[in-house]
């Protein structure tokens, strides 16, 4: 019965997503190298989540390296548009929305928002390589129906030096793909992207820094808060979009309020408090406000049971005390 109950509510909340009912309580779910089974969306169910975040990737060797390799037989499963297609249908014959978010992964992990080449003819390459990623995931969340398309992920020096380029392939986007539209600014980008205006959703992955304290309180997260959140406000109104969180999250560690952005393999000791203030704090501060669409939470492994616990100072809430602060918000930001 239980599980008949979330198919429900999820199902409901499908249904609403995009017509200012409820929020997109989400997951970022990383791909694995095998097809998505039942269980492992019950998992999902469970916390209340009703949509994910489905990742394919690209790959680029150096940061001035105009070509992407994407969909190859090398992949995890999950990163091809064959794993993608088989996640949105698992996610959709469960009640579950999906934003199709296609990255890139440059090599040495290396940040994206660096990619940047070295001459015109580069540029021109680079934009080719990438209206073809794109334009193969916009045609698959066409065909499936994917509920948002996420055009890029934290690509600024790209954003900024080509900016008819995104106008351009937005149109083109635009012509086969009619669901929502959104760009993943990262938390430093957000207020100098230049197509704002064409796209669904104001996307920022919400890695601020808050609190230098080893474990900062809820409060001083709150404070911490009030200067993004004002800008993030602005600008909501100033270009009449929501602001939608297409990554949020802290990791299980001293320090993680001071910089959240932190992917390295750092000594730091878990620390579940200050991962579980955090998230106290965001949903205090954004899941009330009308602006505000929502969030994927960074990040979910679909191996539940093996994924994160105490030991673990990484980003995923999975067997960790912030796990129940989610589900409890997801589920309160649920109801109808």
């Amino acid at each position: 019965m239980k599980k008949l109950a979330l198919l429900f509510l999820c199902s409901m909340q499908l249904a609403c997503i995009g017509q200012g009912n409820g929020k997109i309580n989400g997951v970022s779910f990383v791909a694995s190298r095998q097809a998505v089974v039942q269980g492992q969306v019950d998992e999902i169910l469970n916390i209340y989540a009703n949509s994910a975040a489905v990742m394919p990737f690209g790959f680029i060797r150096e940061v001035n390296n105009p070509q992407i390799t994407f969909n190859t037989d090398r992949q995890w499963f999950g990163e091809t548009k064959k794993g993608a297609a088989q996640y949105i249908h698992m996610l959709h014959e469960n009640g579950v929305s999906v934003m199709m978010k296609p990255q890139i992964w440059i090599s040495k992990g290396i940040f994206t928002g660096k990619l940047k080449m070295d001459n015109e003819q580069h540029w021109q390459q680079l934009e080719e390589s990438y209206r073809h990623f794109m334009m193969t995931y916009a045609r698959l969340a066409a065909e499936r129906k994917v509920d948002i398309l996420c055009i890029g992920t934290e690509l600024e020096q790209f954003v900024q030096a080509r900016p008819e380029f995104w106008n351009m392939l937005i149109a083109e986007i635009r012509e086969i793909y009619k669901g929502k539209l959104t760009y993943a600014a990262n938390w430093d980008e957000f207020e100098r992207v230049p197509f704002w205006e064409q796209l669904d959703y104001i996307g920022v992955d919400a890695y601020f820094p808050l609190s230098e304290a080893k474990t900062p309180t809820v409060n001083e997260l709150i404070a911490g808060w009030q200067p993004w959140k004002s800008k993030m406000a602005t600008l909501s109104t100033e270009k009449q979009k929501p602001i939608l969180f297409t990554e949020y999250g802290y990791r299980s560690m001293d320090y993680t309020a001071k910089k959240p952005w932190l992917v390295d393999h750092t000594e730091e000791k878990p620390n579940m408090v200050s991962q579980v203030n955090c998230k106290k704090a965001i949903y205090a501060e954004f899941w009330n406000e009308k602006w505000f669409a929502g969030g994927y939470v960074w990040k979910w492994f679909t191996d539940h049971k093996n994924a994160g616990g105490e030991n673990d100072n990484r980003f995923t809430p999975q067997n960790k005390p912030s796990l129940k602060v989610v589900s409890e918000n997801y589920r309160k930001y649920s109801e109808y």
